[in-house]
C-alpha cells in the first residue's frame, strides 16, 4: 500500500517520503517537515488514531485519512476528523487495496487540497462555535411561507463543520433543509446518525423517495446525488445515480438545480460551506441573481476556501460569514 500511494502521489507532482508505521512517521516529522501527512487507520506498532492525535498535539499538519469500505471504519473515520484530520479518502478494496488506482485521482485532488488547508485556525474557531451560547432565534415561533427549501452543500471539512452548525438550527426552523456533502455511500448513513444525535431538526440518510417537511435535515446519499422533486403540491428529495457530468457527488450544482426548478428562487436560501473545487458556486450565484438569499463561508473559517470562495468571488453571495455566524442567519432568514 506504501509503494501504491507513493507512485500516486509521484505521478501527481508531489516529493514523497514513506515510514513504516506511526512511529516512524513521527520521527521523520522532524525532520522532513511534510506539507501533509496521508495515514491509514490500520497500521503495525501504532495505528492511524494514535498517530493522528500524536501528529496534531506535537506537529500540527495537514492530514488525510485512508480508510477502508466498513461501517466500522466509518465511525473510525468521523472520529479522526475530530481529532484534526482535513479529510479522508476511502479505499474501495479494503484495508489492502489491490484496486487502489480506482482512486488516484481523489487521493492527488485530496493531498494537493490539504496543503492549502488551515487546521490550526479552523480547529480553534470549531472551539469558539462549540462553546458559543445558544442562538436566541431557538425560541421564536416558525412562520411558514417565506422560505419553502434551505439549501447546504460542503465538502473538504464539511463533516466536522455541519456538526457544529447544525445542532445550532432550531426545532422551529421555518423550512426543511437539504444538504449535499461530497462523501461516499458508505459513510453517509453513519453520519446521519451522528448529526441526528446532535440535533434539534431530524436527520435523515435520503436513500429513497421522502416528503420534504419541515422540522427535517435530508443527507444526500454518498457517490450519489440527491435532487429536489415536485409531486403535486409537495416537495420530495430523493437519491438518484450520480451524473457522469459532475465531477463530486452528492454534487451540489445538481442539487440546487433541481430546486431551482421547483421552487422560486426568492424561496431558496442557500450556503456554501469549505470545500475544494467550485461546486455549487454556480447554481447559487443564479439562485441570487434570481433574488434568493445565499451564504459563503468566509476564508476566516474554511478549512479549504474553494467552494464558497468561488462564489464570493462570482458576486453571488448575498453575505460572507464565518462558520459560528452561519447557523444564526439561517435562523433569522428562515423563521
Amino acid at each position: 500500500m506504501r509503494r501504491a500511494v507513493k507512485g500516486i502521489l509521484e505521478e501527481g507532482g508531489f516529493e514523497v517520503h514513506t515510514a513504516r508505521n506511526g512511529v516512524d512517521a513521527l520521527d521523520q516529522l522532524t525532520r522532513v517537515r511534510p506539507d501533509v501527512v496521508t495515514l491509514d487507520i490500520n497500521m503495525p506498532e501504532m495505528d492511524g488514531m494514535t498517530c493522528l492525535a500524536k501528529i496534531m498535539a506535537e506537529h500540527p499538519t495537514p492530514v488525510v485519512m485512508l480508510s477502508s469500505l466498513t461501517e466500522k471504519n466509518a465511525l473510525i473515520t468521523f472520529e479522526a476528523l475530530e481529532l484534526g484530520a482535513v479529510d479522508f479518502v476511502a479505499k474501495p478494496g479494503g484495508t489492502v487495496s489491490l484496486n487502489i488506482d480506482e482512486v488516484a485521482a481523489e487521493i492527488v485532488g485530496k493531498v494537493r487540497a490539504a496543503a492549502t488547508a488551515r487546521i490550526g485556525r479552523a480547529r480553534g474557531l470549531r472551539e469558539r462555535l462549540r462553546s458559543a451560547p445558544a442562538q436566541t432565534a431557538a425560541t421564536r415561533p416558525g412562520q411558514s411561507g417565506e422560505v419553502d427549501l434551505v439549501l447546504i452543500g460542503s465538502s473538504t471539512g464539511g463533516p466536522n463543520l455541519l456538526a457544529d452548525l447544525l445542532p445550532r438550527l432550531p426545532a422551529t426552523l421555518g423550512a426543511p433543509v437539504v444538504v449535499a456533502q461530497h462523501i461516499p455511500a458508505s459513510f453517509t448513513a453513519t453520519l446521519a446518525r451522528r448529526l441526528d444525535d446532535l440535533c434539534r431538526l431530524r436527520v435523515h440518510e435520503v436513500d429513497r423517495i421522502m416528503n420534504a417537511e419541515r422540522g427535517h435535515i435530508y443527507l444526500g446519499r454518498g457517490s450519489n446525488d440527491v435532487v429536489v422533486a415536485r409531486r403535486t403540491d409537495s416537495l420530495i428529495v430523493k437519491s438518484v445515480p450520480a451524473g457522469a457530468e459532475y465531477r463530486w457527488h452528492p454534487s451540489v450544482d445538481r442539487l440546487v438545480n433541481s430546486a431551482r426548478r421547483h421552487v422560486p428562487a426568492e424561496r431558496l436560501v442557500c450556503a456554501l460551506l469549505s470545500g475544494m473545487g467550485d461546486d455549487g458556486a454556480s447554481e447559487m450565484a443564479e439562485v441570487h441573481a434570481g433574488g434568493g438569499r445565499t451564504i459563503a463561508e468566509s476564508e476566516e473559517t474554511a478549512v479549504v476556501w474553494g467552494m464558497p470562495g468561488e462564489l464570493h468571488r462570482r458576486g453571488g453571495a448575498t453575505v460572507t460569514l464565518p462558520s459560528y455566524d452561519i447557523a444564526e442567519r439561517l435562523a433569522d432568514w428562515v423563521r
